[in-house]
């Protein structure tokens, strides 16, 4: 159980991160692609979880794929928002500087704009993280197991020892995830870190 509760997790989280920062990536450079993927990504955000699991279900079926499609919809927006967010703070005048250098808009994406966002789009990445932890427990509806099989059977059967069997891991996990992203985004943030204009990734 715990086994496919972090397998739905990883696998969830890490397709929301190749689709999203490319996509905000696309829309920082054209407005009609910005509108497009933020749309997408805060109607993904307003459906409810479970309503995108039980309209994955008629589409991939029951088990595995279906609880990965379902949270990672849930997971987009906050790594989308954080990521247009953080390359457009970007000083302009930095990029100004580093285009009149002679370097393309690839170059000042790669070596400027990315490394100095980099701390703010590991945040949204961080929330990411924290709400599939706690939505992933809602895959136990179309199949998806993991610890909501526990709650679920603790509820109906009014087995309270199950509701917590189950219901105590995935928040130690959550709890624990985000301290351990939130050292990880003080390093990134920090002194001569990736994201410090004057540390040695720039």
């Amino acid at each position: 159980m715990e086994s496919a509760y972090l397998n739905t997790t990883a696998v969830s989280e890490l397709a929301a991160i190749a689709l999203a920062v490319p996509a905000a990536v696309l829309a920082v450079r054209n407005e009609r692609a910005k509108s497009v993927v933020l749309g997408f990504g805060n109607a993904a955000q307003t459906i409810p979880t479970i309503a995108i699991l039980f309209l994955a279900f008629p589409l991939i079926g029951l088990g595995f794929w279906p609880s990965v499609v379902g949270l990672w919809a849930y997971a987009i927006l906050p790594i989308i928002m954080n990521t247009i967010k953080g390359i457009e703070n970007v000083d302009d005048g930095t990029v100004e500087a580093a285009r009149g250098m002679g370097m393309t808009d690839w170059e000042i994406l790669r070596s400027i704009q990315f490394p100095l966002a980099l701390p703010v789009i590991f945040a949204g990445i961080r929330t990411s993280i924290v709400l599939v932890i706690g939505t992933a427990y809602l895959a136990v509806f179309i199949g998806g197991g993991g610890l909501g099989y526990w709650v679920v059977a603790g509820i109906q059967g009014y087995n309270i020892p199950m509701i917590i069997a189950g219901a105590i891991p995935g928040a130690l996990l959550a709890i624990g995830a985000d301290l351990l992203l939130a050292r990880v985004e003080d390093f990134i943030g920090g002194d001569g870190g990736v994201g410090d204009p004057t540390g040695q990734g720039i």
